[in-house]
């Protein structure tokens, strides 16, 4: 279980971070939590779609990686096969947290349960004079842009709920085993509503720079092929 504490260039010294082990971390992850500023890296590989969060019910955009419960398809051979692996993978096993709930103050946190933690091999977090190294500022920076992109996603979200253009997306897909399973939970753009807009709301979402991301949702979607055919290849392995 991931045990969060804030990080500290005294407390931590020794710490260490074995990069080799990090990618582990979602091995059993069927949908991954990513940002808009990711999805263009994403969408060569992924299906990017919505889903909703167990705790909140909110929409969130994730990027689809298998269809049953703790499955990755791109996990094969003790690694991860893919081009681009989303930020909230490769950023482990830092996080960011309140030091004081009653506070908005952010801190860098880190899971010392990870698997990746280390006191013999990988990556220092701080030099000899406790100052971040190298490979920590660049844990910061995607922490950095995963904050960011966190508001990106909310705005886009509202946006496209206020316009109506998020509708479900069931899956009903036959294997190589002939077994049939219906994927549910998951959510993608109304290209039908997307159509039917206004000249007036197609200029808010040109405005706000929302199109692309749209549009690469929608062709994102495509994957969900090549996300078979990597199952039933897992299947005639077996």
């Amino acid at each position: 279980m991931p045990k969060l504490v804030s990080l500290n260039n005294r407390v931590h010294k020794d710490i260490k971070i074995d990069t080799n082990k990090i990618e582990v971390i979602g091995s059993s992850e069927r949908m991954i939590p990513v940002v808009l500023s990711e999805f263009l890296k994403l969408c060569v590989q992924y299906p990017i779609v919505f889903t909703k969060d167990a705790d909140t019910g909110k929409f969130v955009c994730v990027v689809l990686l298998g269809f049953e419960q703790s499955e990755n398809l791109f996990w094969l051979k003790n690694q991860w096969d893919g081009i681009y692996v989303p930020l909230n993978i490769t950023r482990q096993p830092f996080f960011i947290g309140k030091e004081d709930l009653d506070k908005e103050q952010a801190v860098i946190c880190i899971d010392i349960n990870s698997p990746c933690i280390s006191t013999d091999n990988g990556e220092s977090l701080f030099d000899a004079q406790g100052q971040d190294t190298a490979y920590l500022g660049s844990a910061k920076s995607m922490l950095a842009q995963l904050i960011e992109g966190e508001k990106q996603n909310f705005n886009f979200i509202n946006t496209l709920l206020n316009l109506d253009l998020i509708m479900p997306l069931a899956l009903d897909i036959t294997f190589a085993d002939d077994k049939t399973q219906r994927v549910q939970g998951i959510y993608t753009i109304d290209e039908e509503k997307l159509d039917q807009l206004s000249k007036d709301e197609m200029l808010v979402l040109h405005q706000q720079k929302y199109l692309k991301p749209i549009y690469t949702m929608v062709s994102s979607l495509g994957h969900i092929y090549s996300l078979i055919q990597r199952k039933n290849t897992s299947l005639m392995a077996q």
